[in-house]
């Protein structure tokens, strides 16, 4: 029987807001002096390597898929045809998502983060999941009892 996945408390932070409708679970913090200093334009920031992380998430239901490697070149082919192409650092070449397993990402929008540090895919996974172990996502591992533990698809 497979362990029953577990959430982390989410503590709140002071001069938080609910963004549940539920007042529960999620926060995020008023930062209303902020607002005015933000730019209306940014550029992306990539690390010492030429790269920026990249969080890929289903477009219709906001699900976390994976994380990847982007440089310069695969975002630009990314935004030009539409479809998720990605550094990868092991094989230190660009790789389209889904290229041998049929597992496909298409991409619905794209934002950077306040920083430009970090970039938000969101698409529409084709295939049967976005990992390359054949899970719908990446993230399956969760904490029990001192260990990390494989939660098995349900």
């Amino acid at each position: 029987m497979a362990a029953r996945r577990r959430r982390l408390p989410a503590l709140r932070a002071l001069n938080s807001r609910p963004v549940t409708a539920t007042r529960r679970v999620w926060h995020t913090i008023v930062m209303a002096d902020t607002i005015s200093n933000t730019p209306d334009t940014l550029l992306p920031n990539w690390n010492e390597q030429g790269l920026i992380p990249v969080i890929a998430q289903e477009a219709d239901t906001g699900e976390v898929l994976m994380l990847a490697w982007m440089n310069a070149e695969a975002l630009t082919k990314t935004l030009e045809t539409g479809e998720a192409v990605y550094w990868s650092r092991s094989r230190q070449s660009l790789w389209r998502k889904g290229a041998t397993s049929g597992n496909t990402q298409t991409l619905v929008g794209a934002c950077l983060d306040c920083d430009g540090d970090t970039l938000l895919l969101q698409v529409k996974q084709q295939g049967d999941g976005a990992c390359h172990t054949g899970r719908r996502t990446c993230f399956f591992y969760y904490p029990e009892d001192g260990n990390w533990r494989l939660q098995e698809d349900n």
